[in-house]
């Protein structure tokens, strides 16, 4: 069974930073678009970042330039560095391994944002 763990998030004040990363295990992980995602209270989950088995990065326009995606396949690891953080930051956040029709998720991250 694959295990995708999250890891770093916490509580920050705004304008802080935060780096989450997610560890995969009992996956091909260089073959998988890697994607973080949040989830407000009483939201929908929504994409925050994604990154191809290749390196190729997308990102929600709206977190461009403060957020930046980035992977160590050599560790199996997906990083999120998220800087300047606001409270509307706040959220759960996890870790997604998609691959066609195969699709893994983490348990998820807290991360809040409050002074």
């Amino acid at each position: 069974q694959v295990h995708l763990v999250e890891s770093g998030g916490g509580l920050v004040q705004p304008g802080g930073s935060l780096r989450l990363s997610c560890a995969a295990s009992r996956i091909i992980f260089g073959v998988y678009i890697m994607g973080w995602y949040r989830q407000a209270p009483g939201k929908q989950r929504e994409l925050v970042a994604s990154i191809t088995s290749g390196g190729s990065t997308n990102y929600v326009d709206s977190l461009k330039g403060r957020f930046t995606i980035s992977r160590d396949n050599a560790k199996n690891t997906v990083f999120l560095q998220m800087n300047s953080l606001k409270p509307e930051d706040t959220a759960v956040y996890y870790c997604n391994a998609h691959l066609g029709n195969f699709n893994y998720w983490g348990q998820g991250t807290q991360v809040i944002v409050s002074s």
